[in-house]
């Protein structure tokens, strides 16, 4: 399997919710990400894993 690099849209997404989960295990309040930080954390690595694996995304 040959892996790409992400294009740099799909690597600020990522990195995006990265910080997002990140942000609130350290505890800030996001409304949205909250409850939901393992979620939003493993929604970045797919994201980047994504980005790694399809051509052109």
């Amino acid at each position: 399997m040959k892996l790409n690099a992400p294009t740099a849209i799909v690597f600020y997404i990522s990195l995006v919710l990265a910080v997002l989960a990140l942000l609130t295990v350290l505890g800030v309040s996001i409304p949205v990400v909250s409850g939901n930080a393992l979620w939003v954390a493993l929604a970045a690595y797919a994201v980047l894993a994504a980005g790694n694996i399809l051509k052109g995304l």
